[in-house]
């Protein structure tokens, strides 16, 4: 009998007889619940043997424990195995043959608009994990009011290295563009070099090139190919070293399979996980986007970059450069809170390192920088890497996902709320579509609703992000800002007097500051807004002194702004 198989002992039959009618099955129910033919569940109920990991899987199903049931002549024998010293030998020749491989495929990033890839370790900048997922805490609205560390309230940060060490089977959410991947390839160059887990064999798998092999391969098999194009061709290999739990498998990018394939993905990753449960895995994922996670698996989400990661960070970017560079940008990009907040995001950091590469300053119309965020997130980071996602609603335009998050910003924004309950994005999505007959039409007849549209653009985009159980909030309070003033510049041309008068009575409130600027730069033309801010002011000379002078300042300001 093959060693990959195990067969029922007699007291074990009798006692998988008993909990087959205890969980009110029959044989063909029990094969049908775990998607696998009536032959192999027909022989574990007969002693025959029976591939290892169908035959743990019934016995999980069942309740059982496997080696309570298995034959003692099925289980392996110690003498057949091979020899503590034979292993260690198999682990580094393996190792040695698929270094260049690796290497090559993970030394090497590409980041944004640079012309050429660049090292890994010339840029990576260590990541921090919350070992709680944020989405998953109950924290009220009162609490992340009042908390200033809004992204990480009551979280210990750990380092992702020793997360990994802490943890051999990891689920790592991140927001996009959070530093998944590149996490993931660090992890395997570290270990490529002995640096890290020098005892194991680093597998790096992206899962969207996995899950687009038309012969639809198994895992297993597919993991196979890839050490044989390494030279790896030594007899049962790949087995052996996942049976001896001698590997680190890095399965990228969960959230770029095809909902089409997902599933047939997960029931993949569940064989190997479970049957070669001794190896580290590491899967990386999108946050929201899919619910259902292998049992076995701890979720951690990457956490946003602090003070010292963003000029750990600037410091590499610039460090070809002038030496001075890095201190002029963190000191100008510190000095503008607003950029400063957005630097907490690996990927908009980078934006902000290419901005000011060009001309060693940021631009004067920060909306202009503000856009370029938005563009990068709604559609260039996706299409950059050549991911194409399945959208619940792929027939909405770009322009109709600005208009929801427009009316979501406005929305919660003049009621003074940077954090809001999800009964508030619905009505701003609900808003849209009941506005517009074409999308209206098309998501009912796909029998789509508002939590559908929020997931796929809190999943794709990361422009809202889940704070906590049912509440959110956008990303960074600027694109809160941004969009709310997009909602007032896209106002159709019958209601832009109103909207500009809606404005203006906020003209003396400082918190609207940044909305009034980013308007005014914004506008094609803004003199009829300046107009009224004219007119707002002079209908407060007469109040309070201090408002005044804030609203005299703010027009300036705008003046100064005005993209005409």
């Amino acid at each position: 009998m093959s060693r990959r198989s195990l067969q029922t002992s007699a007291e074990g039959m009798k006692k998988a007889q008993a909990a087959l009618i205890r969980n009110s099955l029959t044989q063909q129910a029990l094969a049908e619940e775990l998607s696998i033919s009536r032959q192999p569940v027909s022989k574990f109920f007969q002693g025959k043997p029976v591939d290892r990991y169908i035959f743990v899987t019934i016995c999980e199903k069942l309740g059982l424990q496997w080696d309570d049931v298995a034959s003692f002549c099925s289980l392996p024998d110690v003498d057949d195995a091979l020899s503590a010293s034979q292993i260690e030998s198999l682990v580094q020749t393996v190792r040695e043959k698929v270094h260049d491989n690796i290497h090559r495929r993970c030394n090497l990033i590409r980041l944004l608009d640079k012309e050429q890839p660049i090292k890994l370790e010339s840029i990576y900048t260590d990541i921090k994990i919350l070992e709680r997922v944020t989405g998953r805490r109950w924290v009220s609205l009162t609490q992340l009011h009042e908390n200033s560390d809004k992204n990480n309230i009551y979280q210990k940060r750990v380092s992702g290295v020793e997360a990994v060490e802490r943890y051999n089977k990891l689920m790592i959410w991140g927001k996009p563009g959070s530093g998944k991947t590149t996490f993931l390839k660090w992890i395997a160059t570290q270990c490529n070099l002995s640096q890290f887990l020098s005892n194991l064999v680093p597998i790096f798998i992206s899962l969207k090139d996995f899950a687009q092999i038309s012969e639809q391969p198994s895992l297993l098999d597919y993991i196979t190919t890839q050490l044989e194009e390494c030279g790896v061709v030594e007899p049962q290999a790949v087995l052996t070293l996942l049976t001896q739990g001698r590997s680190l498998l890095l399965l990228d990018g969960l959230d770029e399979v095809r909902k089409t394939e997902l599933n047939r993905v997960l029931q993949e990753i569940r064989n190997v996980s479970t049957r070669f449960c001794a190896n580290s895995i590491l899967i990386t994922c999108r946050i929201a986007a899919l619910e259902y996670i292998p049992e076995e698996f701890t979720e951690v989400e990457v956490a946003d970059f602090d003070h010292q990661q963003i000029i750990d960070f600037a410091a590499k970017w610039f460090q070809s450069q002038d030496t001075l560079k890095a201190e002029r940008f963190v000191q100008k990009l510190f000095a503008n809170q607003s950029l400063g907040e957005l630097a907490t995001h690996p990927l908009l950091l980078t934006l902000l390192c290419l901005v000011f590469e060009e001309a060693e300053d940021f631009p004067t119309h920060s909306s202009q920088l503000y856009q370029e965020g938005v563009d990068l997130l709604l559609k260039k980071w996706d299409a950059k890497r050549g991911i194409e996602r399945n959208q619940v609603y792929k027939q909405l335009s770009r322009q109709h996902k600005e208009d929801i998050l427009s009316q979501i910003a406005w929305t919660t924004f003049e009621r003074g709320e940077s954090f809001f309950k999800l009964s508030a994005i619905e009505q701003g999505i609900a808003h849209h579509i009941q506005t517009s007959l074409e999308i209206s039409t098309f998501l009912k007849t796909l029998q789509v609703d508002t939590k559908d549209i929020l997931k796929s653009i809190e999943a794709q985009h990361g422009l809202l992000v889940e704070r906590a159980r049912g509440i959110y909030s956008f990303s960074h309070i600027i694109f809160q800002k941004y969009f709310a003033a997009r909602k007032i510049v896209a106002s159709p041309p019958s209601h832009t007097q109103e909207a500009f008068q809606n404005l203006v009575s906020h003209m003396s409130e400082e918190r609207w500051r940044e909305i009034f600027l980013l308007t005014v730069q914004m506008l094609p033309n803004p003199d009829d807004l300046l107009q009224l801010m004219k007119h707002q002011l002079d209908s407060l000379l007469a109040g309070d002194e201090t408002q005044y002078e804030n609203a005299k300042q703010l027009l300036i300001d705008c003046l100064n702004n005005s993209s005409c």
